[in-house]
């Protein structure tokens, strides 16, 4: 039976999912800037509570961004290490394309646009329709000042963090989205349900599990760039 660990630190979201004969079991937490701290305990807890070691897994997941600089790096190191480690392959795993998949369980959406505050007036962004369960994207990930955003035709449900600058967006982009109600993360079980079909296929070596930044300067200050 396939056993696969996915990890999540992007977000003040810090998460824990196993699959395991099946079903998938998590421990998701509101923790930030506890994810240091936290993460490795979750992952030990994880793991002991159904009798399984690492070196029984089949693979590792994780949120390979985009996200948090510093959050990113985080579930990027834990996941190499264990990896290097047990002899691993590793699924990346999108945050957007998480964040999109949990809209559609929760809200039945088919047509999603997730976005995550990138900080410095920015939004880190991508667009999905949803196909049997699976995302597709419609617009690549990338990262964009709100006002430069731009959908192509049809009704979004907007999810993410990023929606609190949708009052600087075009007006065509606001009649073509749906800001939900609900406060969405992206999580570690909707990054296994995206890694498992076809997983293998999607495995990296260790060495090549990296981060997703979207831009080199997510670090500097705006001050830095004037």
């Amino acid at each position: 039976m396939t056993k696969i660990l996915a990890l999540d630190t992007s977000t003040d979201a810090c998460s824990v999912a196993l699959y395991l004969d099946g079903d998938i079991r998590e421990d998701f937490r509101i923790i930030p800037r506890q994810h240091t701290q936290q993460l490795l305990p979750m992952v030990e807890a994880m793991l002991n509570k159904h009798g399984v070691a690492v070196s029984d897994l089949d693979a590792l997941a994780f949120g390979r961004g985009p996200g948090s600089f510093a959050g990113i790096r985080i579930a990027t190191g834990v996941t190499q290490g264990l990896a290097y480690a047990a002899d691993l392959p590793v699924i990346p795993v999108s945050t957007l394309e998480s964040l999109a998949l949990a809209a559609y369980e929760k809200e039945g959406a088919v047509k999603v646009v997730a976005a995550l505050d990138a900080r410095m007036d920015e939004i880190y962004v991508a667009s999905y329709v949803i196909e049997q369960g699976c995302p597709q994207t419609v617009l690549t990930e990338q990262v964009s000042a709100p006002s430069d955003l731009q959908l192509s035709e049809g009704a979004y449900l907007a999810v993410g963090s990023g929606w609190r600058y949708v009052d600087s967006m075009s007006e065509d982009t606001q009649a073509k989205i749906n800001v939900s109600a609900e406060t969405y993360y992206p999580s570690a079980s909707c990054m296994l349900k995206i890694a498992l079909p076809e997983w293998q296929s999607k495995t990296v070596a260790a060495a090549d599990a990296l981060p997703v930044y979207l831009r080199d300067e997510v670090a500097w200050k705006k001050k830095d760039q004037q």
